[in-house]
């Protein structure tokens, strides 16, 4: 096998895993949220995963003084306080497959929001894009019978909105500087986005964290795996991947949470959700196939914290 094919299925797989282990953390949070109180969970997640990547850093002798911090901070409020937050309080109430889904409606906020932050016009097929996108969110909040879940749909759509705006600003920080290393970026911006939900866990009352092997398996998932083992991998397909593969493959990760969700959380989808997880699966796709042939660079900040 050459080493160019060698290595293109090494990243593939990289990816493959990567959605695995993103997908199946929807169903971990969820079951976490039985052991500790959404902000409790959520600082621990964000600063211990912020811990393992400088760990990280220092071994594999990267730069560890931060660059451009007020960027960071910004980027932190974003994508690791506000993005975070958002999700694992959606998660409270919420079912764990619909909320992944409607997170994962990031791409379709990157490009409506594009427009006005960037000056980038939807054009052509986007707008089928934005067509199925629309009428996907309409089916799975179903305006016409609004139940009690109305809330946490509208937060996990929120905080694929916070995740849209931080990759635009990551965007706009690369374009400025464009030598920023982003295994460093990452880990600070965790880091300062982690202080607010630490400063949140204390202030906000919750019951007492039960300290089980099952909970501290859950924050050990989202630090060790799903932050820097995940960082690593991420960062690794999109070296060696071309950006519509990297995309698209990423997408898989809201298809294992749903079916992670069905099989081991009995969230079993109702028609119309199912209808709308196609219909906005079909736009994530367009969208993913509009910037390949576009050959567009995928930002690395529309990995998953």
């Amino acid at each position: 096998m050459k080493a160019g094919t060698s290595t293109t299925l090494r990243a593939f797989a990289a990816l493959l895993l990567l959605a695995v282990l993103w997908g199946y953390n929807w169903v971990v949070m969820k079951h976490a949220l039985d052991y500790a109180g959404a902000f409790q969970f959520g600082a621990m997640r964000t600063f211990y995963g912020a811990v393992c990547l400088m760990a990280l850093l220092v071994l594999m002798r990267k730069p560890l003084k931060p660059r451009e911090v007020p960027t960071l901070i910004w980027l932190g409020v974003l994508q690791t306080c506000g993005f975070t937050g958002l999700i694992i309080w959606a998660l409270v109430e919420g079912g764990a497959g619909k909320t992944a889904v409607l997170t994962y409606t990031m791409p379709f906020w990157v490009m409506v929001l594009a427009w006005p932050l960037l000056g980038e016009k939807i054009r052509g097929i986007q707008w089928l894009a934005v067509l199925f996108s629309v009428m996907g969110l309409l089916f799975i909040l179903d305006p016409l019978h609004l139940g009690s879940d109305l809330f946490s749909m509208s937060l996990a759509i929120l905080g694929g909105v916070f995740w849209a705006i931080s990759v635009i600003v990551a965007k706009k920080l690369h374009q400025r500087v464009p030598d920023l290393d982003l295994m460093s970026l990452t880990a600070w911006q965790m880091l300062f986005g982690s202080l607010p939900l630490v400063a949140v866990a204390f202030i906000v009352p919750a019951p007492p964290i039960d300290w089980s092997i099952n909970f501290i398996g859950a924050v050990l998932y989202n630090a060790v795996l799903c932050n820097a083992l995940a960082w690593l991998l991420w960062l690794y397909a999109l070296q060696h991947l071309p950006a519509g593969i990297a995309s698209m493959t990423s997408l898989l990760a809201p298809v294992i949470g749903v079916l992670a969700a069905w099989w081991q959380l009995g969230e079993e989808p109702e028609r119309g959700e199912v209808i709308g997880m196609i219909l906005i699966g079909v736009a994530l796709l367009i969208i993913s196939l509009h910037s390949m042939k576009r050959r567009e660079v995928v930002n690395p900040a529309m990995g998953q914290d």
